[in-house]
């Protein structure tokens, strides 16, 4: 499937920004469920520098700043992305190690090598621990489970348990408090799946991205009318350590899969993978520090679009 993706970000300053410095995470990856065919960046005003960088997690981060006044900005990024459908073909032929054999893979063990995806089990910022993750995915990951069928029970019961409700949460409300109110957005959906899994000792990654949303039967496509999306991706490897299997530097011989408990589905050819991290403080679009500006207003519109064949350049 060949996707067209327009993110806009607008802001609007009172009192005028001095100066600010911003990063941004636009610019969707290429992994082998997808490739990125085209990829631009526009911003106004003009900034004084701008650098792209590739993060710990192999993400493009893009930084720039702004020296001058300036009472608003606009951040456009605009992609073409060729997708395929391998998540649920994936997750259907994924190693069905115990969810139990793969926490202890993830133990501490002296002298053990370095694994990549240990980082992934440790608490962060907005995936803190706490007992109430643990308490709610045991029912899924009871003994001698497969993996890949515990975590796809748990992204059912998430589902079942939350209510998605717009506005519900803010950026920074906390995944247990998410999971207590029983409603929230995305973002939310995905940190409690990651905290349930690292819970168990399980490691999981939270993905930000986009999701090719379908108008109501007559209704047109409204541009500016799909948003940012987010889901879990669990880590399934295949065989145990112990195997002596050799690790190319620092790499697990296995699989993330991915799960969207938002929809209670595995994503598809219809999902476009932008960043991952250990949670939304990693991945987010776009953030920064600015000089004066004490209030603003942001506006966001997000087009995902189907597209027959690739545009000619300009």
């Amino acid at each position: 499937m060949l996707l067209h993706l327009v993110h806009d970000t607008h802001y609007a300053y009172t009192p005028t920004v001095e100066s600010a410095h911003h990063v941004l995470h636009l610019k969707p990856a290429s992994h082998a469920g997808q490739q990125l065919l085209r990829h631009s960046l526009s911003i106004s005003p003009q900034p004084a520098r701008i650098q792209e960088l590739t993060d710990v997690y192999g993400n493009t981060r893009s930084y720039f700043s702004l020296q001058g006044p300036h009472d608003t900005l606009t951040v456009r990024a605009d992609s073409i992305v060729s997708t395929l459908a391998l998540n649920a073909a994936t997750q259907d032929a994924a190693p069905g190690l115990p969810w139990e054999a793969v926490r202890e893979q993830f133990r501490y063990h002296a002298g053990g090598a370095y694994d990549s995806a240990c980082e992934f089990v440790f608490a962060s910022p907005y995936v803190p621990r706490d007992d109430a993750f643990a308490e709610f995915a045991r029912p899924s990951f009871i003994p001698g489970r497969p993996l890949p069928e515990a975590a796809h029970d748990l992204m059912e019961r998430i589902h079942e348990a939350m209510t998605y409700e717009s506005d519900s949460t803010e950026v920074g409300t906390p995944a247990v408090e998410a999971l207590q109110s029983g409603k929230g957005v995305c973002q939310d959906f995905a940190h409690i799946m990651v905290a349930c899994c690292r819970a168990m000792g399980v490691p999981a990654r939270y993905v930000s991205g986009y999701l090719l949303t379908t108008p109501a039967p007559g209704q047109p496509r409204l541009i500016g009318s799909d948003a940012s999306h987010a889901w879990a991706s669990v880590y399934c490897p295949v065989e145990s350590k112990a195997s002596g299997m050799a690790l190319a530097d620092g790499q697990s011989p296995g699989l993330w899969l991915d799960f969207d408990p938002t929809n209670n589905r595995a994503p598809g050819e219809d999902y476009v993978t932008l960043a991952i991290g250990r949670d939304f403080l990693d991945v987010s679009p776009m953030r920064g520090v600015i000089r004066g500006g004490a209030h603003h207003v942001l506006n966001v519109a997000v087009s995902v679009t189907p597209i027959d064949k690739l545009p000619e350049p300009g």
